[in-house]
Order: C-alpha cells, then sequence, then structure tokens
C-alpha cells in the first residue's frame, strides 16, 4: 500500500485522481485494453473509408445530430418549449442518471441529454454501416465501450451527485475516493464488493463435505447428504475451469448444492486448481481424461453405482459434451443423465464474445499467454465485465473512486472477482476448435482421448437451461443443442442473465422460465408457443432427473470409502488459490 498523502485543495485531489487513473488503464487490466485501442481504431478507420465513398448518409445524420443540439441549446435558455420534442431521455436500464440533480439542475440537465444525443448519433452510426456483420458488431462493441466511458457520469467534475456528496462530506468523499483507487490499484482490479466480510468455508462454500480424491487438475468433494435415503445414482458437477465451483454453493439460502442434496442426491463437486506456469500444457484431453472421467470413476466407487447423473454450466457443458461423446465411443455407458446450464455447444453465433474472437486478435493474445504460461484470470474477469461496463464497471468507478463509498457486501460478486487463470495449452485450442473453427458440431473433426468425437451419436438424457438475458451464451444458440443429441431432450429457458438466470432458489419465488415450445421452428417461435412458468427453474428440473431412472437406498453416515478417504474439509485448498 502506498502512504497516505495530504491534499491541500481540490486541485491536488483531481490531479491525483488524473494520474492514478493512468495508471489504471495503463497496467491494471493487462493486453485487453491494448488490443480494445487497437479494434477500435482499426473499426473506425474502416467506417471513414466507407463514409468518403459514400458521404450523403453521414451529411444527413450530421445534420440532424446539429439540430437537435440547436434545439437542446435553444431549450436551456427558454427559446424552446420543454415539451417540443427535442428532450431526450436514457433507455429503459440505464441508471448513469438517476439522480434528481440530472434532473433539476438545466446545467446538468443539459449535459446529460447532450452527451445522449452525441452517444446515440455515433451507435446509429455505427449500426448503419455497410461493414461485413463481424466487422459492424465489432464496430457497434467497441463504439459503445467508448461512449461508456466518456459519460459525464464517470467525471468527478461533471457529475452532480458527486460534487453534492462532496460538499455535504467537506471533500472527505473525494479523499475516500483516492484511498479506495489507490488500494484497487495494489489488488489489480475494481471492488465489487465489500471482500473482507467473506470467507470461504465459514460464510460462503458452507454446505458440509469432504475433499475425498485429488490430483494436479481437481480436487473431488462429496457432499453429506441431508435425507435419510438418497438416489443410488451420485450427482457429479462440473462447473467451468474459468471460474470457482462455489458459484453453485453460495450461502445456504441460494445453494444449488444444498437443494439438490435436500431433493435427496448424494452430490458430488469438482473443484478445479488455478492454474499457474506450471500448468500450462494441460490440454482439453488432460481436462476430460483426468478430470471429468476421472471423477466419474471416483464417484461411482465410492456410491458402487452402476451410473452417474451429471450437472455442468458453460464451459463446464462443453467439457461434458466432449466426455459424452468420448463414453460413447468407447460404449461406455455410466452417464445415466446430462444436465447443461447455459453452454455453448454450437459456436457459430457467440454473442458479444466473439467481438474478443477473431483471427488476429487471437494469435496476439496467444502470443502473450505462450510468455506467461497461462491467460490471467483477472483479463478474463474483465473482457466478461465490458460485457456489461456500465453496470460492471463505471457504477464501481463512480461509487468506490468519485463517491469514496465501500460497495455492499454480495456473494455473487465476491464470487465474480475471485477468477481462475487458463493453462496456455488449453486456451489455444479451445479458441481456435470452438470459437473459431466450430468443430465440436462436427461429426469427425475433433479427436479427444485417442476418440473421435460425433455429438450427434449421444443418446444420453439431456437437460438444457439457457437464460433469456445471457451475455455469455446467447441463447438462441445453446437452443442449437436441441438439434445435435438423439437422445431425450428437456429445453427450459430462465428469466434474467447467465449467472441471476441460474441461482434462482425455490425459496426466493423469483422470477419465471418457459418450457413446451414448439421445437419445429427457430428459437423464437419455440418462444413464442411455450408455456411460461413462475419461479424457479429448479423444481422443473428435480422432477425431470427423478423421471430418468434410479432406485433409493439408505444414506450413507460416512464419506468416501476404504479406497478414497476424505483428505481435508470441504471447500478443500484449490479453490483458496486466488489470481490477484
Amino acid at each position: 500500500m502506498q502512504d497516505q498523502k495530504v491534499f491541500n485543495n481540490p486541485q491536488e485531489i483531481f490531479a491525483a485522481y488524473a494520474q492514478l487513473m493512468a495508471e489504471w488503464t495503463q497496467g491494471v487490466p493487462g493486453a485487453v485494453l491494448q488490443e480494445m485501442g487497437r479494434e477500435f481504431m482499426q473499426a473506425w478507420s474502416n467506417l471513414s473509408l466507407q463514409s468518403l465513398q459514400s458521404p450523403q448518409k453521414w451529411v444527413e445524420m450530421a445534420a440532424k445530430y446539429q439540430r437537435d443540439q440547436m434545439n437542446l441549446w435553444l431549450g436551456v435558455f427558454g427559446l424552446q418549449e420543454a415539451d417540443a420534442g427535442h428532450a431526450i431521455a436514457p433507455q429503459r436500464g440505464d441508471r448513469r442518471f438517476t439522480g434528481k440533480e440530472w434532473r433539476e439542475n438545466p446545467v446538468f440537465n443539459y449535459l446529460k441529454q447532450s452527451y445522449l444525443l452525441a452517444s446515440n448519433m455515433l451507435l446509429q452510426i455505427a449500426d448503419n454501416t455497410h461493414l461485413d456483420e463481424q466487422e459492424r458488431e465489432k464496430l457497434k462493441f467497441f463504439t459503445r465501450q467508448f461512449v461508456d466511458g466518456l459519460s459525464p457520469s464517470n467525471f468527478a467534475a461533471t457529475n452532480p451527485e458527486v460534487i453534492q456528496h462532496a460538499i455535504e462530506t467537506n471533500g472527505q468523499s473525494l479523499v475516500d475516493g483516492l484511498k479506495n483507487l489507490i488500494g484497487d490499484i495494489d489488488k489489480g482490479r475494481i471492488s465489487m464488493t465489500d471482500e473482507s466480510v467473506f470467507k470461504l468455508g465459514e460464510n460462503i462454500a458452507t454446505t458440509p463435505g469432504a475433499i475425498v480424491f485429488n490430483n494436479e487438475l481437481f480436487q473431488l468433494i462429496q457432499y453429506q447428504p441431508t435425507t435419510e435415503k438418497v438416489s443410488n445414482r451420485p450427482l457429479v458437477i462440473i462447473p467451468p475451469f474459468i471460474n470457482k465451483f462455489y458459484i453453485l454453493d453460495l450461502q445456504p439460502e441460494n445453494s444449488f448444492v444444498r437443494y439438490a442434496l435436500d431433493q435427496g442426491s448424494t452430490v458430488f463437486m469438482i473443484s478445479w486448481v488455478n492454474p499457474g506456469r506450471d500448468h500450462s500444457d494441460l490440454s482439453w484431453d488432460d481436462y476430460i481424461e483426468t478430470g471429468v472421467l476421472k471423477a466419474f470413476e471416483v464417484a461411482k466407487t465410492i456410491t458402487r453405482a452402476n451410473q452417474v447423473n451429471t450437472v455442468a454450466w458453460c464451459v463446464g457443458g462443453t467439457l461434458l459434451a466432449s466426455a459424452l461423446a468420448v463414453l460413447h465411443a468407447r460404449k461406455n455407458t455410466f452417464a445415466g443423465s446430462a444436465t447443461f446450464l447455459t453452454t455453448l455447444l454450437d459456436f457459430s453465433e457467440p454473442g458479444e464474445l466473439g467481438v474478443f474472437i477473431d483471427e488476429t486478435q487471437v494469435a496476439q493474445r496467444e502470443k502473450y499467454v505462450k510468455q506467461t504460461g497461462m491467460l490471467p484470470g483477472k483479463d478474463l474477469a474483465l473482457i466478461f465485465s465490458l460485457l456489461r461496463a456500465n453496470d460492471l464497471i463505471w457504477s464501481y468507478v463512480v461509487n468506490n473512486y468519485l463517491k469514496g463509498r465501500q460497495p455492499e457486501p454480495f456473494d455473487l460478486l465476491y464470487w465474480n472477482s475471485d477468477p481462475t487463470n487458463l493453462p496456455a495449452n488449453l486456451y489455444g485450442s479451445y479458441i481456435q476448435d470452438m470459437y473459431l473453427e466450430n468443430k465440436l458440431v462436427r461429426a469427425g473433426a475433433l479427436t479427444f482421448c485417442a476418440e473421435k468425437i460425433d455429438l450427434r451419436k449421444i443418446d444420453t438424457p439431456c437437460y438444457f437451461l439457457s437464460t433469456m438475458e445471457d451475455h455469455i451464451a446467447p441463447w438462441v444458440a445453446t437452443f442449437k443443442a436441441l438439434q445435435l443429441f438423439p437422445g431425450p431432450v428437456e429445453f427450459a429457458l430462465g428469466a434474467s442473465g447467465h449467472i441471476a438466470g441460474v441461482i434462482n432458489p425455490p425459496s426466493k419465488n423469483k422470477r419465471h422460465y418457459w418450457i413446451n415450445g414448439d421445437r419445429d421452428g427457430n428459437p423464437q417461435h419455440w418462444l413464442e408457443t411455450a408455456e411460461q412458468v413462475p419461479g424457479s427453474w429448479w423444481p422443473h428440473w428435480d422432477k425431470w432427473l427423478k423421471a430418468q431412472g434410479g432406485s433409493q437406498k439408505k444414506a450413507p453416515k460416512g464419506l468416501g470409502n476404504a479406497k478414497y478417504k476424505p483428505i481435508e474439509p470441504a471447500p478443500g485448498h484449490y479453490v483458496m488459490e486466488r489470481s490477484d
């Protein structure tokens, strides 16, 4: 931590802000912001050439923008009626300008509207280009990052809420904001929650259990049953290896693990290692054979089961599908069911993540990860945050640094600030095979663990859960899995996004989900014909899981067995390793 500095006047504080923010943008996010800058400049260079070839449309848009700005300026001086059509309001869901000062103070109201006019014009220009689809989407994305970053709400001198708060606290809020900024620069990331409140194994990831197996790749947790009888099929959960497993076991009231236990499952959870430089050679094959398939074997042995039920989330689901294809090629049928949570298998429509994935950017990033041995978790976290920058970046810049406040304790955001690294070898093959070449859905295009892969031969009963507002695995893309697997497939669409749509316990009685749509058509047709059900999708999934077969038996009194004895209490020590 840097030494505390005494500031004699506001000018010194603002100067310190500028210097520290410069350090932040140059050093903290690593190579990601540099890539964004290059892509943004290239996209607008292409647009400039296009405007020279066909200038009329751009002249018309510029003229309209000037008229709107003039009308807005006239309204400030009372020369135009307030309802004359020149007023512009933020889009629904935009929380940057909710404070009354933005409406009641004419200067800041003008500043807000002028900014919205300018940003809307830039976004409109980006949306109306004649670039190819991938380049246009890239231009739109980076333009939105640009205009979001330049919002007047993000600067102390142009945010009336920040100014008012500074007056009310006699400037202490600005000093506190500097302390927060210095602390985050030391950590290398923006604080989204009060991290001091949470401690793994004490008030988060607390479901009782034990580590019953570990190798260099993962630890396997077996949880203590909560019912007198349990299914004779254990439930093995495969979380994504780019995040920690405890998103599924945050606190008792929103723990998917606890829910599954209470419904009579014997639950096992994979806790992936947080890779360092010495793990750089780990491959997709390793994560299948030494990871998923080994976890299945251990769970089967401990429970003396013939089959296992499986649940996987996000890239964990992509890994599970690969493992199921390997099992099918080996004529192994011990996977009794598979549940995929917000999982991409067909990568032809990757959504906004696609703006970071093209041959040029991937080549630059691969060069970087070969030097470091891994893709740092904080770089991955930044990429995901950029997909919702106003909510996940700029709102915290304003709250923490400009208003000098501490973020509220929030278990989900604590997990979000605890990412894992990605081994260099695994990263390269995953991006190339899945995102760039979309090989997973092509029969025989990939060989995993010495087996040719064909998803269309997987006849395991499957349950797919997608979410309406998913910005990482768009539901219209995950929907394509229904045409991949020949076995019985159930599809449910939850409200909300990639995380909140999944972590939706029945006790909260929140949100809703859709089921039973007509599959003979596109995703929109399915949604139009689907049944909307209030509340959580968890009970619907549990009913489906029980219908897949299996019987009940008396719950075991202890964990593990003679071969796989408990090693340490859950959540284990692999999950404790942070990427800071």
